[in-house]
């Protein structure tokens, strides 16, 4: 049996011990990115993703999950630029940093779970080519959202496209570690 809430949690160790270790060789240098700079960050790595899904010759020694693994972190960086606002410096701790992720990844997380259930996870049946898909598709739903200088008239707004971006990235590398167990 399929334990997507310890699957998520084990794909989340992953992501998060990088950034820890990326917060130790840069600081919060990130912090002075605005959301558009970060979105851009995300696509290209959607974009990478879905040019290693589509051609044979890879010419950088990088595979799909570590793509997935930094739109995950770009992401929850993200939602952290839009609850703190734009920093001119490097201006939080470690520590604070690594909180402000727990606590987004844990309204993420839970955003996920609340959805799982109401859609009998029918993630696990998709294509990860159709995960990469759907991320490209928000991304394009944020790039909109941010030239309407982050107004909507009836649809979710950033942070929901974030979280969603951040869910479906977890599924992709969820199918593509736990695929053959």
């Amino acid at each position: 049996m399929k334990n997507t809430s310890e699957e998520y949690d084990q794909i989340i160790s992953i992501c998060r011990n990088l950034y820890v270790k990326k917060l130790q060789d840069y600081g919060c240098a990130w912090r002075i990115l605005r959301l558009p700079s970060l979105t851009d960050q995300i696509y290209i790595k959607a974009q990478r993703i879905r040019s290693l899904q589509e051609n044979k010759t890879r010419k950088i020694d990088e595979d799909e999950s570590s793509e997935f693994i930094g739109i995950i972190n770009y992401s929850i960086m993200a939602l952290i630029q839009l609850e703190k606002g734009v920093s001119k410096e490097a201006d939080l701790s470690a520590e604070e940093a690594v909180d402000l992720y727990d606590k987004h990844i844990a309204i993420t997380k839970e955003l996920m779970m609340n959805k799982n259930h109401d859609y009998g996870e029918a993630w696990r049946d998709m294509r990860i080519s159709s995960h990469t898909d759907i991320i490209l598709q928000k991304l394009l739903r944020v790039k909109q959202i941010e030239d309407n200088q982050g107004k909507t008239i009836v649809s979710e707004g950033l942070d929901a496209n974030y979280q969603d971006i951040i869910n479906y990235a977890v599924f992709a590398l969820i199918l593509m570690r736990f695929a053959t167990n």
